[in-house]
């Protein structure tokens, strides 16, 4: 019982948090080169993890498919099989997971080593807001830089896709590409750019909330930032159910309108 009182505790704390980084922006927007700056170093700090994570996505799902789909001599289409499951489900999932353990960990640390050395404390006392100085340029620097860095792994996990379909099986590339359009439809694209984006909102709002809440020293940045690794997968697995479910609501109605 108290575990899930702790649980609806953080919820709540995590959902005020967010409600007031959203109020500090309508309030006024973050300078912009710190925004850049936020954007800079995580996509400079994040794109080689990323990339390789989308890279291996995209090899992992591309055996799987050819390894079913060699019994029953539709190795044609693996390309647009293996793209459209990774597109939609697996992709987006998988590569956020590896951003949560590097994007999130780090910003979570950077945040409570603030907190606990009293350098937020400081900004306060100097008239400034920190929520406005510090949180807000992270907050968006973190989602614009998570999106691309989850495009550009879904990008990456095409030319995986193409690789190892090639070697286990025997599918060159233009064989691979060929029905990635007539299978891959604009809808599947949208769902995983949805789903980049919801992602990446998970991500930004939980290591800010978790590393600007630190108590407790050196040990509470060492917790901080186990709780943010943890906390996020749980949100990014919650979220994918949610905008899946929202996703095929959105589908039946596109159908009864067509038909």
């Amino acid at each position: 019982m108290s575990y899930f009182i702790t649980v609806l505790d953080e919820l709540g704390g995590t959902l005020l948090f967010f409600n007031k980084i959203i109020s500090t922006l309508f309030k006024k927007a973050p300078k912009s080169h710190d925004v850049f700056e936020q954007i800079w170093k995580v996509t400079a700090d994040s794109f080689l993890t990323t990339a390789m994570a989308g890279f291996f996505v995209g090899a992992i799902m591309s055996v799987q498919f050819a390894m079913l789909m060699k019994e029953f001599g539709a190795l044609g289409y693996l390309g647009g099989l293996a793209t459209s499951a990774t597109f939609r489900e697996v992709g987006p999932l998988l590569i956020a997971f590896m951003l949560s353990g590097k994007v999130g960990a780090f910003t979570s640390a950077e945040l409570g080593t603030m907190r606990v050395t009293e350098q937020i404390d400081a900004v306060r006392c100097l008239g400034a807001d920190p929520m406005q100085e510090i949180i807000a340029p992270r907050f968006i620097g973190i989602i614009i830089a998570s999106f691309f860095l989850l495009g550009a792994g879904l990008i990456m996990s095409v030319f995986g896709g193409m690789l190892l379909g090639d070697l286990f099986g025997g599918v060159n590339f233009e064989e691979y590409l060929r029905h990635i359009p007539t299978i891959v439809s604009p809808i599947s694209i949208l769902s995983g750019l949805v789903k980049c984006f919801a992602f990446a909102v998970v991500l930004a709002t939980v290591c800010t909330f978790k590393g600007y809440s630190t108590t407790g020293g050196a040990k509470g940045v060492g917790r901080a930032v186990v709780s943010t690794a943890v906390t996020t997968m749980i949100c990014i697995v919650v979220m994918d159910w949610f905008t899946s479910f929202l996703g095929e609501i959105f589908l039946q109605i596109i159908r009864g309108y067509r038909s």
